[in-house]
């Protein structure tokens, strides 16, 4: 219907009148915005003061205009263990690889001791103190475990018996069988050698994308103890998962994302006994 006069309006309020349809609309966006992604900005801000690392509504993705995150927001305090849930395709390891610079961030800010490292590079942000083992390839299968381990302390060779020494004292079996070639163990073992090269630069934060992928259920429960033992150095390790049951217990606090966004936060005990993510989360990720 067409109104060429202010006259020709029907009455305000009346199921004809565009003006209504309108407030309608605005009525919906406004009840679109979540009380409880509201709640979750606002805890964050509150919460991620003095963080060693935080993300701020961070939007990013692999091709220009489409995004997978849609407005994350992580911290982690020094010497803490923070684990990330969700189910596939939730963003959980498109944000490690935005905070390692290796997916661009469109929008948003991830800081380092409030040092602004949005989208630098991943040798600068090595340098800086920020550890990465991806989920595949993360070995180099010709080199042996101490070649692979000095690739980890390239920037720094000089230090790489000491370092070289300090690992192999969380990992043991490295130190027993450092000349054998790294194609040649286990999965768990290939798992080892990763970590233990991203802590040749002795980062301050560890970034571990989902270390128990593939294994079976008890190197699953070794490296979960591998990661305890690394975190109880000292280091900051945050670390996405698809064993969520395990992850959560674990960890000291966690995040679960649901199509690039928080869904819901706190520690690990209160996820892995929340109502609403057991149903929602916790059931369909353990039949995955």
């Amino acid at each position: 219907m067409n109104y060429t006069e202010p006259s020709d309006l029907p009455a305000p309020g009346s199921p004809d009148d565009p003006r209504e349809f309108e407030r309608e609309i605005d009525l919906d966006a406004s009840q679109n915005a979540s009380p409880h992604a509201a709640t979750l900005e606002q805890i964050h801000a509150s919460e991620s003061v003095g963080a060693l690392v935080r993300a701020d509504r961070v939007v990013a993705g692999y091709f220009p205009g489409v995004n997978i995150l849609n407005g994350c927001d992580l911290y982690a305090k020094d010497g803490e263990l923070v684990g990330i849930i969700g189910p596939n395709g939730a963003g959980k390891s498109t944000l490690l690889k935005a905070l390692f610079g290796l997916v661009r961030v469109n929008e948003g800010s991830v800081l380092l001791r409030d040092e602004d490292i949005t989208n630098l590079r991943a040798d600068q942000l090595v340098r800086r103190g920020v550890g990465f083992v991806p989920q595949n390839n993360n070995v180099f299968p010709s080199l042996t475990i101490e070649e692979n381990l000095q690739m980890g302390a390239f920037q720094e060779p000089k230090k790489f018996t000491e370092r070289f020494d300090k690992v192999a004292d969380l990992f043991p079996t490295l130190g027993q069988r450092r000349k054998q070639r790294a194609g040649s163990l286990s999965g768990g073992e290939r798992q080892m050698v990763a970590m233990g090269r991203a802590l040749m630069m002795e980062p301050s934060v560890l970034l571990l994308d989902e270390p128990s992928a593939g294994l079976s259920p008890a190197l699953q429960d070794e490296v979960f103890v591998r990661v305890k033992g690394i975190n109880a150095t000292g280091v900051t390790v945050i670390i996405v998962e698809q064993n969520a049951r395990r992850c959560l217990q674990i960890v000291d606090r966690g995040y679960v994302l649901d199509q690039g966004r928080n869904a819901y936060t706190g520690t690990g005990r209160s996820l892995a006994n929340d109502p609403k993510v057991i149903e929602l989360y916790l059931g369909t990720l353990a039949r995955a």
